[in-house]
């Protein structure tokens, strides 16, 4: 697999070398089928809202980012879970595919346009806006405007590493917002739109145009569109285990009988390598 530099790979769509570096070396975590759909904006496999919709969408919402990130792990896909951004309000829950927003400090690149609005007048129902501020908890880049239309546009939710504002408002009109904390203030003279529909980092988790993403109380994971079937399938198997696991001990069964007939510490292993698991 041929590792790829930021002044090869994405330059003009970040304008700091540190972030930069961060950007590609979580694209370089990624499969080499991923790195190499995502090398020169050619993002490989895509999936259309209707494929997504009628295949993946239903099995999707019945499994937890946690199933999904113990799929990830079985199938050795890392770096896509991401920790600390949760609901605003509520306990909601958001899937569909990405639509990449990268902020960056005001004054860094001339603002071209209003955040969002672009990527939010771009996206197709059921898709999820992810806004890669790098964590910033102190500057608002999501907020009751944008929500709105949003929804309008049939978003399923938005995904912000960083601050969100106007919560209130977006739970008033059902709108989910995912962030790692609320703010009062606004984006304007603080922070600007750098880029949008570009690969963009939330966590540690590297993000693509297209890649899908599911968001729940526990957290957020980024799923590879090219690796989505292997990791919904594994989900949905490792769900089905843990349900009957619990089912047994609702019966009576005790937790170290469950434990040592289900071979829970194994669990993560994929089927043809665990041989004793029943």
């Amino acid at each position: 697999m041929t590792r790829c530099e930021p002044s090869v790979c994405i330059a003009g769509n970040v304008r700091t070398r540190e972030h930069a570096n961060d950007v590609v070396e979580s694209l370089n975590r990624l499969q080499p089928t991923a790195w190499n759909c995502c090398h020169g904006n050619n993002y490989g496999r895509t999936m259309n809202a209707f494929e997504f919709d009628t295949q993946f969408r239903e099995r999707l919402n019945a499994l937890a980012t946690s199933n999904l990130s113990d799929a990830l792990d079985r199938l050795g896909i890392a770096h896509c879970a991401v920790a600390g951004i949760t609901p605003r309000w509520g306990r909601t829950k958001v899937v569909g595919r990405a639509v990449t927003i990268k902020m960056t400090a005001a004054g860094a690149v001339p603002a071209r346009a209003h955040l969002g609005v672009d990527a939010i007048a771009n996206s197709k129902p059921g898709d999820v806006i992810v806004i890669d501020n790098r964590g910033d908890l102190h500057n608002n880049c999501w907020g009751e405007i944008l929500a709105l239309g949003a929804q309008l546009q049939g978003v399923s939710g938005v995904v912000v590493d960083g601050a969100a504002r106007d919560v209130d408002a977006c739970e008033a009109f059902g709108f989910p917002v995912h962030a790692r904390g609320t703010v009062p203030m606004t984006a304007r003279g603080r922070i600007v739109q750098e880029d949008w529909n570009v690969p963009v980092r939330i966590g540690d988790a590297a993000v693509r145009p297209g890649d899908v993403i599911v968001a729940d109380i526990n957290g957020v994971v980024v799923i590879p569109i090219e690796r989505l079937p292997d990791v919904v399938s594994s989900a949905e198997e490792i769900m089905a285990k843990e349900n009957a696991m619990l089912e047994a001990m609702r019966k009576g069964e005790s937790i170290q009988a469950v434990d040592r007939r289900f071979n829970y510490e194994t669990m993560l292993r994929a089927p043809s390598s665990d041989k004793n698991n029943p």
